[in-house]
């Protein structure tokens, strides 16, 4: 990606100093995303945003020298401006302004791949385009040609309207259609439980589910390197199967049009069984990172579905592998290193005790000559012990979900009556030869 140089507008406008590094950082990472190259900074505080400008009347003379000594064309702002502002701010400066909005639906833009995808960001910028139509062609409108007629500006303004409102009624038609497509498939899997994978943005999501599913996902230390959710399965304890997606990365103010756009997608969030929500376990800045998210789920209405949270990198603080349990003795958060691939299997049981899985309880005698049976069972994490009885045979006990029982049965060739169901057994039962997962 070609760069492109910018200079960077951030204020804090009412808030306090101690999250304005943050922020900051975050700002130049996001304009570095969207492949802007810092080539000035204007920094500062207000009591409130101009309405005029935004700025004030001497940090607008500091960022018109910046442009001029820099022979800078871009201005990137860290804050929503309104289209007045923007404007204004622009031809004072005599450069194109961005703001924060705008810069994050271009990063959006860049980075869609799927066709759905691509639809959604651009129903996103149309939206905000459209809010920043009316005040910014305001000007024209008065444009009039005498008493009963319109004049030209008042004709492209209601024209470029119209435009808009029909381009995003086709793509709000063509969206409802993928999401009419994607309760299909939720119907198809409604036996088999949904998990999905929320947090802020660059904390290692991909990375997680790379090494968790085997998938070749895009990998990246940059924010929002994938947009388009994708779905695996993924294998759990006892022979158990889930389906895992990989959702959009949030951050803070995130744009209100895209929260709208992006509904079809959000939605494998709302309808999910379960929230595994990544944190950066090494970040400075990770329990306002883990308020955004809540913020975000509570906005799409995923307030209510259960979750885990994951503390991912534990291998940048020395931390070990490990699970805490909240008061009613459920999993609360577990620790876990996607890079190093170590915690999975216990995040694996964590996601199990949560999800309604219909596990099978029972004995199956093998022969000798079924090693390969053996085998699989084993690979499958059913086997919960076994002993080798007088005549020679094998007598395993199991736990299994019935789907997987009757595809192991099917590739095997061996008759389904063989599994002798039982009720769960105690630990006892299952003595010193059980086999942990």
């Amino acid at each position: 990606m070609p760069l492109k140089e910018a200079i960077l507008v951030h204020m804090d406008v009412g808030r306090q100093p101690a999250s304005s590094e943050e922020r900051f950082q975050e700002f130049v990472e996001l304009s570095r995303s969207s492949g802007y190259l810092p080539k000035g900074y204007v920094l500062g505080r207000l009591k409130e945003a101009n309405p005029s400008h935004y700025l004030g009347s001497g940090k607008v003379a500091e960022l018109v020298q910046s442009v001029r000594d820099q022979h800078c064309a871009q201005v990137i702002v860290n804050h929503v401006l309104s289209s007045v502002q923007a404007r204004n701010l622009g031809e004072a400066a005599g450069a194109r302004i961005l703001d924060r909005t705008g810069l994050i639906l271009e990063i959006f833009s860049e980075r869609a791949r799927s066709y759905e995808g691509k639809l959604q960001v651009e129903l996103a910028r149309l939206r905000y385009a459209a809010s920043r139509l009316i005040r910014g062609w305001s000007h024209l409108e008065r444009q009039k040609g005498g008493i009963g007629l319109r004049g030209p500006g008042e004709t492209q303004l209601e024209t470029d309207r119209r435009l808009i409102a029909k381009r995003v009624s086709v793509l709000e038609n063509r969206l409802q259609n993928f999401e009419k497509h994607r309760a299909v498939e939720r119907r198809s899997r409604m036996n088999v439980p949904v998990v999905a994978l929320v947090g802020y943005t660059n904390v290692g999501k991909s990375s997680l589910f790379r090494a968790w599913t085997g998938s070749q996902v895009t990998v990246a230390d940059q924010l929002f390197a994938t947009l388009d959710p994708t779905w695996r399965q993924i294998r759990l304890p006892f022979g158990a199967t889930a389906v895992l997606v990989d959702t959009v990365g949030f951050i803070r103010d995130l744009p209100h049009e895209l929260v709208a756009a992006f509904q079809t997608t959000l939605a494998e969030t709302r309808s999910a069984d379960l929230i595994l929500h990544v944190i950066d376990a090494s970040a400075e800045n990770s329990s306002r990172q883990i308020e955004v998210v809540e913020e975000v789920l509570d906005t799409i209405g995923a307030q209510s579905v259960p979750r885990i949270e994951v503390m991912n990198k534990i291998d940048r603080v020395d931390g070990q592998v490990k699970m805490e349990r909240n008061a009613e003795g459920r999993p609360s958060r577990v620790w876990v290193s996607a890079r190093e691939r170590i915690g999975l299997d216990l995040l694996a049981e964590s996601v199990l005790s949560f999800v309604e899985i219909p596990a099978r309880w029972g004995y199956l005698e093998l022969e000798m000559r079924e090693g390969a049976l053996r085998s699989a069972l084993y690979r499958l994490g059913a086997v919960r012990s076994e002993h080798q009885n007088r005549s020679g045979t094998l007598e395993m006990l199991l736990c299994l979900t019935g789907v997987n029982w009757k595809r192991i049965a099917h590739r095997f060739q061996v008759s389904c009556d063989r599994f002798v169901e039982i009720s769960e057994p105690s630990r006892e039962t299952l003595g010193e030869t059980a086999v942990e997962f």
